[in-house]
């Protein structure tokens, strides 16, 4: 290495850094997401008291795009 291709004093992450920076934020995202909130809990069980099972109705358009959609 010549003292043209000198890295600068600028304080800049290596190849190494930058994956152990990378790993640890992934590793605290996936921790975060594993948590979770109590809003999504609450949310599903409100819909399984209403009886509401599914969402998907077969109406009278559904019924004719599967119609024309047949070959």
């Amino acid at each position: 290495m010549n003292k043209s291709q000198k890295p600068s004093s600028e304080k800049t992450l290596d190849r190494r850094a930058f994956f152990r920076t990378a790993t640890v934020s992934a590793v605290g995202g996936a921790a975060i997401v594993a948590i979770g909130d109590k809003d999504g809990e609450a949310a599903a069980s409100s819909a399984e008291a209403n009886d509401d099972r599914s969402r998907y109705r077969e109406t009278n358009h559904v019924r004719m795009a599967y119609k024309l959609a047949r070959f």
